[in-house]
Order: C-alpha cells, then structure tokens, then sequence
C-alpha cells in the first residue's frame, strides 16, 4: 500500500496523502514517501504543476499521527530522523507551484503542510487547527513562521496559542486560503488552478516563485537584486529560446 499516491495528468502532477483511516496523519512510513516525492519533484523539470490533497472526504490531513509519538528507539534518533530528511524544508524549496486542495481536517501538520503550498482552495467543510499547544509542545512544522507570513501576527498567535480551530469561511477572511467551494467542486477547481499554472512559461513561473519565496526574509536592496538577477536569466533563456 502506498501512502502517497502520485498520478500523472500530463504536465500536472497529483499527490494524495493516503491513509484515510486515520485522517491521513502521517506517519514515519507517509513521510518517508513523501521525502521520495518532493526529492523526484525537484530532479524531474517535466513535471510543470501539483495538487496536493488527502484521500477520502474527512481530511486533508489531521497532522502527525500521536500514535506514533515515544516510539523512537531514543529521542536523539527521532530527532535526527527529522533533521536529515527535513519533509518541510524540502517542500519549502519546491521549483514547482502547488496547489492545495483541502477538505475537512487540516490540523497540526496537516495546515502546516498546506502553508508551504502556493495556492490554497478549501472546501466549505474544510476546519483549520494548530492543536500543538493543548497537547504539550509547539508547531514545530513551521507553523509558527508559516502561518504569520499569510495572515496577521494576532490571527497566527490565537491559532497557535489556543489550539482552536476555524472554518473554512473564517479561513479565507483571514487571507489563509485564496478561495472556499462547495466539495463537490474542489477537485475540478484544483485542477483548473494547476493546469493554469502548468500552461505558463515555466522559466517565467519558477523564478516568479523564487523572487517572492527568497525575497521575503532579505533586506529590501538584496531582494531587488534578486529581482533583477531573476528578470535577467529569464530574458536570457527567451533569447536563447
């Protein structure tokens, strides 16, 4: 059984976290399979787009799965399991868009996931959380940096403080998803969100995203430095075109 199905559909590809028993929480073996993934994604330039979503109609993903916590051999194990092959850095340095489609639960790691991911479209069933704090320890998936950089800093300290979660609606009013749909229509407005994304220069798009993922946490002059640097190459690579 694969707990990360990746499907094809020409430039765009799809990604479904797939445990669906148990709200597809991932897991070590989920992780380890997503690693894979992320790892093909930036080896593979065929690849222009992807929709990342969970299986099943109850979650996208409900965070990391607490049936698994303590079961490390020893808590330096765990914790270098988790440096050498940080899951969330390397999706932060995707060189692909990716398109959330988030229905019912995204908690805990499962919002924290979704923050990486360029575009956010939620069902109206869709609910939010970073439950880290009622159980004793912090968001430490990045979503005490993530969440801030999409929303306000007051909105992100309720979120992250509280545990408590939000809907959909509220969601999109505090700028953390770009739209709400009916479920029977999140799919269709994933893929129309992808292949929009797919269709575009890809030169264009990539460091599009770079300037604005690399320019955020530089001093102004440097980012603008980027921008130019960035404008160049793709002007460059149309001339060679």
């Amino acid at each position: 059984m694969s707990f990360v199905e990746a499907d094809r559909e020409g430039d765009v590809l799809w990604l479904t976290l797939n445990r669906p028993e148990r709200h597809n929480a991932v897991h070590l073996a989920m992780r380890d399979e997503l690693w894979a993934m992320l790892e093909l994604l930036h080896l593979d330039p065929t690849v222009r787009a992807v929709v990342l979503r969970g299986a099943g109609e109850r979650a996208f993903s409900a965070g990391a799965d607490i049936l698994e916590f303590g079961t490390a051999p020893s808590y330096l194990e765990a914790r270098d399991a988790r440096l050498h092959r940080d899951l969330w850095g390397r999706m932060s340095t995707l060189p692909v868009p990716v398109v959330a489609a988030i229905r019912g639960f995204a908690y805990g790691a499962g919002f924290e996931m979704s923050m990486y991911c360029d575009l956010r479209v939620a069902s109206t069933d869709a609910t939010f959380a970073l439950p880290e704090v009622t159980l004793g320890y912090i968001p430490s998936a990045g979503g005490t940096q993530t969440v801030v950089r999409h929303t306000a800093r007051s909105t992100a300290l309720l979120l992250a403080t509280s545990g408590n979660p939000i809907g959909a609606a509220e969601a999109y009013d505090a700028g953390l998803v770009h739209a709400v749909v009916p479920p029977a229509d999140l799919e269709a407005t994933a893929r129309d969100w992808a292949l929009r994304l797919a269709s575009l220069p890809a030169d264009a798009v990539r460091a599009t995203r770079r300037a604005l993922n690399e320019g955020i946490d530089l001093p102004l002059t440097h980012a603008l430095g980027l921008e130019r640097a960035l404008a160049a190459s793709v002007g460059s690579a149309e001339v060679r075109g």
